[in-house]
């Protein structure tokens, strides 16, 4: 008996765990965590609107519920991006 191959992967963003202090993203292999210090915007919020997340271009991560775009290398670097945490 043959098994079909697999088929594409559909799943290309995942959050795989959240904390006190943050959240995790799985994305084709890599995990980046997201501590709330640095993106404000996810603390305090229900945890399926964090949960909620799609990929709309490679690297480009959206949480609708929230209106939240954020890119890979905003998450690695933040402090490249100084004004993109800023809650005032």
């Amino acid at each position: 008996m043959n098994s079909l191959p697999h088929g594409k992967d559909t799943s290309g963003v995942e959050v795989t765990n959240i904390s006190a202090h943050g959240f995790w993203v799985l994305t084709h292999g890599k995990e980046l965590f997201l501590p709330y210090e640095q993106f404000p915007w996810f603390r305090d919020q229900k945890v399926v609107a964090i949960l909620e997340v799609e990929e709309i271009a490679p690297g480009h991560f959206h949480w609708p519920a929230l209106d939240v775009d954020l890119t890979e290398e905003m998450i690695e670097h933040p402090e490249r991006f100084p004004l993109s945490a800023r809650t005032e």
